[in-house]
């Protein structure tokens, strides 16, 4: 059941970050570290992918604790260093969900040689690491030179109080979405970007503009899945919810570790990922899915592991053949 210990390397870039979390339910704040991409990092290591997170932090008190929490969960860590470490301000209401604001800085401009030098089979990216200046130049630049060699996901993980220029907001979406071969997004994140459209038109858009698979989350309602030959619907799995923090990066954690273990990621052939067939592409979104429902249970950005996906009762254990 274990994956393959010699298994390439994906590699993740993007913010690292401290959520500092005000729980309304709770009347409580606390401190977690966090970031969409670091998150993802976590959650592919804890699937059992060898894991390398290119970011940026600093060397205080909040940096320490990322770092930390990157070392003691077995990903290897290039930090292109910054004057602090980023936060990003969540908000849990009463019903679970979050709000966020943030203070954040993205440089990584010291680390793109050593991120290229890894070689991975796969490259992942997403959220604010893809938006903001000047970091999000070199992410660009870095994965139009590796995309001959590598496969490529993004999870756009919209921020508006961010990118608050729709327009080019969407503009430098679909720039990542033509160097992709997997995207995941919310609902959330489309209804921003496109008003108006429906999910599945802006799906077939994006594969259209070269995606191999587009996976649009809808929380509570489930998940939807095109690729050329196959559009797929995925429920939710069952849970109580705690917070909803970090539950889309498990999700795309989990995508990813499926992904690699039905042998589609790296570029022998990176058709291979629009040809999943309708049941496979299913048991992608259940076993994804399970681990955000995980997530969901508990405090935080806290990503399940392994073996705490292999219990739930239903898992598709074809994707761990």
């Amino acid at each position: 059941m274990n994956p393959n210990p010699e298994a390439p390397r994906i590699v993740v870039i993007g913010e690292s970050l401290v959520d500092v979390v005000q729980d309304d339910g709770r009347q409580a704040t606390v401190e977690h570290p966090g970031g969409s991409p670091m998150n993802v990092a976590v959650g592919t290591a804890r699937l059992g992918m060898p894991t390398t997170l290119v970011t940026a932090f600093g060397n205080d008190r909040r940096g320490q604790v990322i770092e930390h929490h990157l070392t003691a969960n077995g990903v290897h860590v290039i930090n292109a260093g910054a004057a602090r470490t980023s936060t990003a301000g969540a908000r849990i209401g009463t019903d679970g969900s979050a709000t966020y604001s943030f203070d954040i800085g993205w440089d990584i401009s010291t680390s793109v040689d050593a991120a290229r030098s890894t070689a991975p089979a796969h490259f992942h990216t997403g959220s604010i690491a893809t938006v903001l200046a000047p970091g999000c130049h070199d992410v660009l630049d870095l994965l139009e030179q590796v995309r001959d060699s590598s496969t490529i996901s993004f999870d756009p993980n919209c921020r508006p109080t961010i990118t608050p220029d729709r327009d080019e907001a969407r503009q430098t979406v679909e720039r990542f979405v033509v160097l992709s071969d997997i995207v995941k997004a919310s609902d959330e994140d489309l209804a921003w970007l496109y008003p108006g459209t429906e999910l599945t038109d802006v799906m077939d858009a994006w594969l259209t503009l070269g995606a191999g698979l587009v996976v649009v989350t809808c929380g509570s309602e489930g998940s939807l899945a095109a690729t050329a030959s196959a559009h797929v619907t995925g429920e939710a799995a069952p849970v109580n919810v705690v917070d909803t923090v970090g539950a889309g990066d498990s999700f795309m954690a989990a995508l990813l570790a499926g992904l690699r273990w039905c042998g589609v990621l790296g570029t022998d052939d990176r058709s291979r990922i629009a040809a999943l067939d309708h049941l496979t592409v299913q048991q992608l979104l259940s076993f994804a899915a399970t681990a955000a429902a995980i997530t969901c249970s508990r405090a935080g950005a806290n990503p399940p592991s392994l073996s705490e996906v292999a219990a739930v009762e239903g898992v598709p254990w074809k994707l761990l053949a």
